[in-house]
């Protein structure tokens, strides 16, 4: 159930076509369903305007299905599931249509909403080795309505390739940057863009990265206003992040 359906429920009570005791009947439904082994939360998009999205790592095949039809059944048109290993891609795909999206480990059930939010998401990478990362935030950001914009590879290394793009990180409504090593993009975009700026460090390093430490660290200390962070190699939380700010509304 989300925002829609419950208005048009009160509508429904507002016009005489449902009574009060049909509409809390309606609107007292399970707000989960347990599964045994999960409880698929049913009110979430109604909670925080999000559906609950599939941790597909540590799932079996059996359970990731299982959630998905109970999502399904329950009017969910878009299934995000994140961290999904090809193999059980394959499988899923037999018993329930899935898009899979090999770089980002994303899989898709049904179809990407149409881009609805305030205006464009930026995605830029440091390097061709955060691509994977990117691609989830990207990947994300689009099943959630929203257009997204790839620049890759635009590192400190050659700071010149950032140049042509900026025009598009100066007219996003939010940019990701996603870097390992030493973490610097962020700091970068984050003095050329007037919109917030989501850091994500990657695990791509070498020794003294610390497996994206040293890019989390640099990141946090960052001088540039306006910029957060995300968890190391969180590309799906950052994608989840900037599709709430580009679709924020006033609210009185």
């Amino acid at each position: 159930m989300n925002g829609s359906d419950v208005k048009k429920i009160l509508e429904d009570v507002k016009n005489g076509k449902l009574s009060v005791d049909d509409a809390l009947l309606l609107l007292k439904a399970a707000p989960f369903e347990d599964l045994s082994y999960a409880k698929v939360d049913l009110h979430r998009e109604l909670r925080q305007g999000i559906a609950e999205v599939i941790f597909g790592s540590g799932k079996t095949v059996e359970q990731i299905t299982g959630i998905s039809r109970e999502m399904l059944k329950n009017g969910q048109k878009t299934i995000i599931i994140t961290r999904l290993e090809k193999c059980k891609a394959e499988e899923i795909n037999r018993v329930l249509e899935l898009t899979y999206y090999d770089t980002a480990k994303i899989g898709i059930i049904g179809e990407f909403s149409v881009p609805y939010g305030l205006g464009k998401i930026v995605v830029a990478t440091g390097g061709t080795s955060d691509i994977p990362i990117a691609e989830e935030a990207a990947i994300t950001a689009e099943a959630l309505g929203n257009e997204v914009t790839r620049i890759y590879d635009v590192g400190v290394s050659g700071i010149h390739r950032i140049i042509p793009y900026l025009k598009d990180i100066m007219n996003a409504s939010v940019v990701i940057a996603v870097a390992g090593m030493e973490g610097a993009l962020a700091s970068v975009i984050g003095g050329l863009a007037d919109c917030p700026v989501i850091a994500v460090p990657t695990s791509v390093g070498y020794g003294a990265a610390f497996n994206g430490l040293a890019a989390l660290l640099s990141m946090l200390n960052s001088c540039a206003s306006g910029v957060s962070v995300v968890n190391i190699d969180n590309g799906f939380g950052a994608g989840y992040l900037a599709s709430m700010i580009n679709h924020m509304e006033i609210k009185k």
